[in-house]
């Protein structure tokens, strides 16, 4: 099951959009110099189509995107919330901030419109650093992915 732990309006996540971010607990990753050590715990709220309609609601008509941060414990539910994102609010985009370092696999990454991959990796800084070992990504419809880390870093797209 997943949980979260808190959300909130953000503008930097992902570029041009103004997101809802979630922030997923029970994070498996335990990346040394994690900026958010408590996602590690098994805490918060259930995250289902239920309370993310309640955050929908309350938040709709700002925002153009959700953005999962976290989730890598359940990739499939964060799918099947995905696909209920594009159901019940097409005009919404998915965005998830994973702390992997490849794609999940078993999931159609189509279902999500931003991929953020890579984890924290102090010596290499964060998205913001030149040297970062992290890639968010814009996924087009046909599956191919614009690499949009520049938009972050300053490095030419």
């Amino acid at each position: 099951m997943l949980k979260y732990a808190d959300y909130d309006i953000v503008f930097s996540e992902i570029p041009d959009e103004v997101t809802l971010a979630i922030n997923i607990s029970n994070c498996p990753n335990h990346c040394p110099g994690c900026h958010s050590p408590w996602l590690m715990d098994d805490i918060g709220f259930e995250l289902n189509s239920s309370s993310l309609e309640d955050l929908i609601v309350k938040y709709g008509n700002g925002i153009t995107c959700i953005c999962f941060m976290g989730g890598d414990i359940a990739p499939k539910e964060l799918e099947s919330l995905a696909i209920y994102i594009h159901e019940k609010h097409p005009s919404i985009k998915v965005g998830w901030y994973s702390g992997k370092d490849k794609f999940a696999e078993g999931i159609e990454l189509t279902q999500f419109q931003f991929i953020k991959i890579g984890g924290y990796k102090e010596a290499y800084g964060s998205l913001k650093s030149k040297t970062t070992n992290q890639r968010l990504y814009k996924i087009l419809p046909d599956g191919e992915k614009e690499d949009l880390t520049y938009r972050f870093n300053g490095e030419k797209g």
